[in-house]
């Protein structure tokens, strides 16, 4: 890994609907950028939900034929035209 690129997994575009959650802000939809095995780049388009980074939220892909199911996230970056999102370590259990 190069250290001006800090990423560890190889991201893809996706573009796919998304029901975000947040416990102080309530509950958005947005539309993602890219996916990678390690979370999720989600743009926001003029929306007011400005979260900070370490603020954990739930994701769940919206329109498939069955329900997706929940996941629990963390912002960990954040830029003018949206966040990402880190998949939560799903060996904790607080």
């Amino acid at each position: 890994m190069v250290d001006s690129d800090r990423r560890g997994h190889l991201r893809t575009a996706m573009s796919a609907k998304v029901k975000l959650v947040h416990d102080t802000f309530g509950t958005f939809q947005f539309s993602t950028r890219d996916i990678s095995d390690g979370g999720v780049f989600v743009v926001v388009e003029g929306e007011p939900f400005e979260p900070e980074i370490g603020d954990k939220v739930q994701v769940q892909v919206q329109g498939l034929p069955i329900p997706a199911p929940v996941l629990d996230m963390v912002v960990v970056r954040k830029s003018n035209d949206g966040f990402g999102l880190q998949f939560a370590d799903l060996g904790d259990d607080e």
